[in-house]
């Protein structure tokens, strides 16, 4: 009765999917139109892409069409997620006799047809060794197959639970605490004939900083405007990007961020624009929660891939290249902040996505360019 339930290609099928989910963190992927076969990504892997068919393939010419649309596929999926020149392993659980396997550019091909196979397949063994061992189990027919469904459907619901907890509406009260700090000074400023004053006292000027010790400038100088024009165009920016970035990253996290990337553009800034005017404005920190965003939404590409390519990115070039084009625009500032959103983001962590090793090549990375713009902006140039 078991083995009328549970087939060949369904056992072989389930093992396969049991071992690629929840041992190796393979999310499947729902496509349109691709029947008898299934689809899994991890792109932390050799493999971006796995994919099982269970489709009877009979001859080369319907294995050679296999591969082509296998392809279309992949190049689809890679454009919505942004990553390109993706490895794939096609798994075959039904080739005929006159199939001829083929590896094609990018792709590899295995073919199995009782279970046993996978522990016998050469490459399999090769890039995933502990799978043998992954792969042995005490029950066996139909416990065997309500076991494997039910650790699927675990791991799947707990990857819901982390994407619904990362990507839930929270209350941006970070955000909303920093734009009322800066609109409250900008009041200060052009109401209460404040302006002068405070530039003098805490823009951001090298040679107050460097000689006269005025480190505090590094950051008040991201909360004075010099417009109405300017505050607008930043407290918008802030409004839609910041309240984004604070409920992926969380509170701590974000403002970590937001004042390192304001610090480490500033630096940036009075080391390379010269000493022959006053920098204002909070752009440094917004280019480090774009920064931040870019490292986020990598990590998260599958969620939200098209608005990385779409949104994200050209918001950050569209940025960059004023900056370089509109006279009077510290894009110094701009772009040490977007590089140390970056990179603080690698070192913070991004929730459920970075692993030890990543976390710690980020705060090399960011240790390193942190004391070299120290070391340039306090000490070198002048």
């Amino acid at each position: 009765m078991n083995e009328a339930i549970v087939n060949r290609k369904d056992l072989i099928v389930m093992k396969l999917l049991h071992y690629f989910i929840t041992v190796k963190n393979y999310t499947p992927i729902i496509l349109q139109g691709a029947e008898d076969e299934i689809w899994l990504e991890n792109l932390k892997d050799e493999y971006q892409i796995i994919r099982i068919v269970s489709n009877y393939l009979h001859n080369d010419e319907q294995f050679t069409f296999d591969q082509f649309k296998a392809r279309k596929i992949s190049n689809r999926i890679s454009k919505k997620i942004f990553s390109y020149n993706m490895n794939i392993l096609s798994i075959y659980t039904d080739l005929g006799d006159n199939v001829h396997l083929k590896n094609a550019k990018k792709m590899d091909v295995v073919s199995l047809y009782e279970d046993s196979d996978i522990f016998d397949n050469e490459l399999l063994n090769k890039k995933f060794p502990d799978l043998s061992n992954k792969l042995t189990y005490s029950e066996e027919g139909v416990e065997l197959f309500i076991k494997i469904t039910n650790d699927i459907n675990e791991k799947n619901k707990t990857d819901a639970e982390h994407a619904d907890e990362i990507f839930k509406k929270k209350t941006p009260y970070i955000t909303y605490t920093l734009m009322a700090i800066n609109i409250f000074i900008f009041i200060l400023q052009f109401f209460f004939n404040m302006d002068k004053e405070l530039i003098d006292k805490y823009s951001l000027y090298g040679p107050l900083v460097r000689d006269f010790k005025e480190y505090y400038r590094l950051i008040t100088s991201g909360f004075l405007h010099s417009d109405i024009l300017h505050i607008s165009l930043n407290m918008y920016a802030l409004y839609i990007l910041g309240t984004q970035l604070e409920s992926y990253l969380g509170k701590a996290k974000y403002l970590i961020v937001y004042f390192f990337s304001l610090i480490l553009g500033s630096l940036m800034s009075i080391t390379f624009s010269g000493n022959s005017y006053y920098s204002i404005g909070a752009s440094g920190a917004i280019f480090g929660v774009m920064g931040s965003l870019l490292a986020f939404g990598y990590h998260y590409r599958v969620y939200l891939g098209s608005t990385l390519k779409d949104q994200i990115l050209p918001l950050i070039i569209l940025n960059l290249a004023i900056g370089f084009m509109v006279p009077g625009i510290d894009y110094f500032d701009h772009i040490g902040g977007l590089i140390a959103g970056f990179l603080i983001t690698m070192a913070l962590g991004v929730k459920y996505k970075s692993d030890k090793t990543e976390q710690i090549n980020g705060i090399i990375i960011t240790t390193i360019f942190t004391i070299f713009m120290i070391y340039m902006g306090l000490f070198i140039a002048r």
